[in-house]
């Protein structure tokens, strides 16, 4: 792949560099060119010099990191093949029947940038033919986007995985090996063409199995909302919010060095993410603190119980479990109940579940024991909190 020959001439029209600048790099030995034949390899090279240079790299620069195999992983964007064929915003809009505006506003959502002819490619054109049909179909203007947007999110953080594990894994190893530039291109080039393949059918295969147990969980409650509750505004859900974190995490970073730190962060997130009840659902990682969110209060928080009995060395995680209405937008939990029960979390001691008296109603028969600690003030909330530690009865 990374050896095909091509002409000078198309070698610049991969880059968008000048044939009369190509052949100046080349003969600087900026670009690995041997003996005049320009290949698929220095043509994606030369566009990564373009771009260095275009953020203030010098040439000297950009020779040493080629010798040393750091632009080598420019070479992978000929996995990704361009296309000469563009079109306007306005031709899309007439073609798919969308608002010119709405078609701009996706494409801000995408992240598909538009240059000053705002013209775009025929990939972007093909996503926008599909988001026409799902919109045609009668899909909620205000729903879709939101789709959207956690479809970008989602991807973007996976993609940005990918690249940042390539680069640690196999490209660091490669330039410590002191390998030659294009020997690192070219191994590098071969892996990434026997793994990305492997990308989308694991992709699809995830969302397939996701989406249908994420099914059954909106069957299961439909069938177990009490009947006689009060309906929920569009776009919001009845919700038993969780937030976990560790104590005392900022000191032990201090005292044991960020290295460790992240691996225990890192068995921390494995820990939750490997004993969660089936209903429950990691929303989000930040730093030290995860939030999980469940439709059954009771099986959530006999779980944090569970969770926390695993720790016994510092940092310790702590609990906070509150139920409520929760806005639901973009894969995530916003409003007034989500903040309380990041406060509630903030208020437990290493080691403690803590919880609301929403939640401790829901219990029953779980043998766990619910202490009260009385009424809490909490930041941003006007009217002190009845609080409790929730712990397994002995026996």
């Amino acid at each position: 792949m990374v050896d095909q020959r091509i002409s000078l001439a198309e070698a610049s029209r991969r880059s968008g560099v000048s044939a009369s600048t190509l052949k100046r790099w080349a003969e600087e030995k900026v670009l690995p060119v041997r003996r005049g034949r320009w290949t698929a390899a220095a043509a994606a090279q030369a566009r990564v010099v373009a771009r260095m240079r275009e953020r203030g790299h010098s040439l000297e620069e950009l020779k040493q990191a080629g010798r040393e195999g750091r632009l080598a992983f420019g070479f992978v964007e000929e996995l990704f093949p361009g296309s000469e064929e563009q079109t306007t915003v306005e031709e899309v809009a007439r073609e798919t029947g969308l608002e010119p505006e709405l078609v701009e506003r996706i494409l801000v959502i995408l992240g598909t940038p538009l240059g000053r002819e705002r013209r775009l490619g025929p990939d972007d054109v093909s996503a926008l033919r599909h988001c026409a049909r799902v919109l045609a179909a009668g899909f909620p203007l205000v729903a879709f986007l939101q789709i959207v947007r956690v479809y970008v999110q989602s991807l973007r953080r996976i993609a940005d995985a990918e690249v940042r594990l390539f680069h640690l894994y196999v490209h660091e190893p490669l330039i410590r090996d002191a390998l030659p530039e294009l020997e690192i291109a070219e191994e590098m080039g071969e892996l990434a063409s026997d793994v990305l393949p492997l990308a989308a059918p694991l992709t699809e295969y995830l969302h397939t199995r996701y989406l249908r147990y994420f099914m059954e969980q909106d069957v299961v409650g439909h069938m177990e909302t009490d009947l006689e509750a009060p309906v929920s505004d569009l776009g919001q859900v009845p919700v038993t919010l969780c937030f976990i974190d560790l104590t005392g995490f900022t000191r032990y970073t201090e005292e044991e060095g960020e290295r460790e730190a992240l691996d225990v962060v890192e068995n921390f997130v494995e820990t939750v993410e490997a004993t969660l009840p089936p209903e429950a659902t990691v929303v989000k990682t930040i730093g030290d603190e995860v939030m999980v969110v469940s439709p059954d209060q009771a099986s959530l928080t006999e779980w944090a119980v569970g969770l926390l009995e695993r720790f016994s060395e510092r940092p310790r995680p702590r609990v906070g479990v509150h139920y409520g209405e929760a806005v639901y937008r973009d894969g995530d939990y916003f409003g007034t109940n989500v903040n309380l029960a990041h406060r509630v979390v903030g208020k437990a001691q290493a080691g403690e579940v803590l919880v609301t008296d929403r939640v401790t109603g829901s219990l029953g028969e779980r043998g766990l024991a619910c202490e009260p600690i009385g009424e809490v003030s909490l930041k941003g909330f006007p009217v002190p909190t009845p609080l409790y530690v929730v712990r397994r009865i002995p026996g």
